[in-house]
């Protein structure tokens, strides 16, 4: 709702605020683990799964996309809405969400395959082995049986698997997702 809120709607600040998000880019995602790492520790989710998984859902990147996509759909969309009586919930919900369903999920698979491919983050939260994700548990399989190779390559294979079926199945949304980018409405 917030990529919405910056690109549909004026207020003070807004420019100022959309700057500042930009700004959180070009900082190095390994300069934030510590300041992410006592927040997590503070709300008591090292060793869970919300520890790793939530610190890495939204992103900036995703709010300015999202944003220019969004400042993409006609207003004259939002307008008549309006004027039929609906309200900024429903808007989002029967207009702007409908419309943006392929770059929704083309965000989605994008998160998914950086989520899943992630490697330092879990590695740091997690201590305890039986929550660590696949890519670092191939890792250590390879660190202790360094010799097999065979063991390597069935865990990477077990590793992409599930990439693969992600994308598979989101792909005419991915590449429908990727083609609208460029379109206006």
């Amino acid at each position: 709702m917030a990529r919405y809120a910056f690109s549909k709607f004026r207020f003070r600040g807004r420019d100022t605020l959309i700057l500042l998000i930009l700004a959180t880019m070009m900082i190095s995602g390994q300069m934030t683990f510590i300041p992410a790492y006592l927040i997590v520790r503070i709300l008591n989710m090292l060793n869970t799964y919300q520890g790793i998984i939530i610190p890495g859902l939204v992103g900036a990147g995703s709010i300015f996309f999202w944003r220019q996509f969004i400042k993409g759909i006609p207003d004259d969309l939002i307008e008549s809405a309006k004027i039929d009586g609906a309200n900024e919930i429903f808007i989002y919900f029967k207009i702007i969400l409908p419309l943006s369903t392929p770059f929704l999920i083309t965000s989605f698979v994008f998160a998914f395959i950086e989520a899943w491919n992630s490697f330092l983050w879990p590695l740091i939260v997690a201590t305890d082995e039986s929550m660590y994700t696949l890519p670092v548990a191939v890792s250590v399989i390879a660190g202790q049986y360094g010799e097999n190779i065979g063991t390597i390559l069935a865990g990477s294979t077990i590793v992409v698997f599930p990439i693969l079926i992600v994308f598979l199945i989101a792909q005419r949304y991915v590449i429908r997702g990727i083609a609208m980018t460029g379109l206006k409405f």
